[in-house]
């Protein structure tokens, strides 16, 4: 999956927007003001990160230890990395920020849930 791939399917999901509050090197991406994915454009091979259920977080590092770490500069409790490369199935990575972005808008106020559809 390309960094093009990728902005296009996190773009793809209600309410997203992106920016760089951190610098110019990691795109945001978040719903309800909330973020739910970290793309790191600098990076060789890609990388982003991803809000996670605790144990399936867990389950995630176990499983793909050579592509799911513990976030870094976010609570690793619940962020995962994710290096996006040609071993790494994209079906696995489109359901994973789906699981990030319906994690995050589970969160959100209700008034805010129901703008999303």
């Amino acid at each position: 999956m390309t960094i093009d791939d990728l902005a296009e399917l996190l773009a793809s999901y209600p309410g997203a927007e992106s920016g760089y509050p951190f610098g110019p090197e990691v795109q945001v991406w978040k719903v309800g003001g909330k973020m739910f994915a970290l793309v790191a454009e600098d990076t060789e091979p890609l990388r982003i990160s991803l809000k996670c259920d605790p144990d399936l977080a867990l389950e995630l590092r176990a499983q793909y230890p050579d592509h799911v770490v513990a976030s870094y500069h976010l609570n690793k409790r619940h962020w995962n990395t994710v290096t996006v490369d040609e071993a790494l199935p994209s079906f696995e990575l489109e359901d994973w920020i789906g699981h990030s972005y319906d994690l995050v808008v589970a969160g959100l106020p209700k008034k805010a849930r129901e703008t999303l559809g």
